[in-house]
């Protein structure tokens, strides 16, 4: 997990002058009816720090991209949930929405994958980082890479991913008592933002990120594309020629229906003016 972009962004961000950490208001895109924060890098790492050291608040962070506004569509409470999180943009997909729907489009592509170890890069300060979700295997091969990456770091392997849903105490418990300040779910969308969303509150972490498949990733069982690929913002085709089968759906039925979605959403709803 090379970390050069988010080492730079440390450095930039280090020689702003004395009195200049608080940031404006974020600018708001709204995809679909649901408000998705327009960053760039150095603004998202530096709120996700600042809400890190608040004590007294607790944030649920999501990610929207193509096949997520597709579940939205579909599923009220899901939308329901975003609305009540900090979402952040992930994709072209969202990006072209964006354009279409309001006249401009996302300053960053802030998606889970590059995000999460860009900010444990960022952040100096030592966290106690907790996991939950995927696999024991994948949780404990990401576990083991976080630690090589960023050592000054605390992690913590809560739970695999298939706990008892309809009884969680012990997960929660384990939370509370390991006194997370980070914690990092990989359960899927949308499982993963409904989980969040009725059990976690500022008793179990100062801020929660929904991450999908990350900890595949970061465990190495997933292969990312190419930095050129993800520069072009195409690692959907990517995944899509490593995985078809279980991919295709998501992608080549998928990415029409969204488009779909977004012109439907424009015919009803009249664009919105850039900040």
């Amino acid at each position: 997990m090379p970390a050069q972009s988010s080492l730079a962004l440390k450095k930039t961000a280090d020689m702003a002058p004395a009195g200049a950490a608080e940031q404006p208001p974020a600018r708001v895109l709204p995809i679909m009816g649901i408000p998705v924060h327009d960053l760039d890098w150095s603004q998202a790492l530096l709120m996700l720090e600042e809400k890190l050291v608040s004590s007294d608040t607790f944030t649920h962070i999501a990610f929207l991209n193509a096949n997520n506004a597709n579940v939205m569509a579909r599923d009220p409470d899901y939308r329901d949930v975003l609305g009540r999180s900090l979402v952040l943009p992930d994709g072209i997909g969202v990006d072209i929405a964006a354009h279409f729907l309001n006249g401009g489009r996302f300053t960053a592509n802030l998606n889970g994958t590059d995000f999460v170890p860009a900010a444990l890069s960022f952040i100096t300060r030592p966290l106690r980082v907790g996991l939950l979700g995927a696999t024991s295997e994948v949780l404990q091969a990401a576990a083991m890479n976080f630690r090589k990456h960023t050592p000054w770091h605390e992690f913590f392997e809560i739970s695999d991913g298939y706990f008892d849903r309809a009884d969680p105490a012990l997960i929660l418990k384990r939370i509370e008592t390991a006194r997370i300040d980070l914690l990092l779910v990989a359960m899927g969308t949308p499982l993963q933002e409904k989980w969040v969303d009725k059990h976690l509150s500022a008793n179990h972490a100062r801020v929660v990120i929904s991450v999908g498949a990350l900890l595949d990733f970061v465990s190495g069982r997933v292969a990312r594309a190419p930095g050129w690929v993800r520069q072009m913002r195409s690692e959907w085709l990517y995944r899509l020629w490593l995985e078809p089968s279980r991919l295709w759906r998501r992608y080549v039925l998928g990415i029409p229906v969204f488009l779909a979605h977004v012109l439907h959403h424009r015919l009803r709803v009249p664009r919105q003016p850039q900040a």
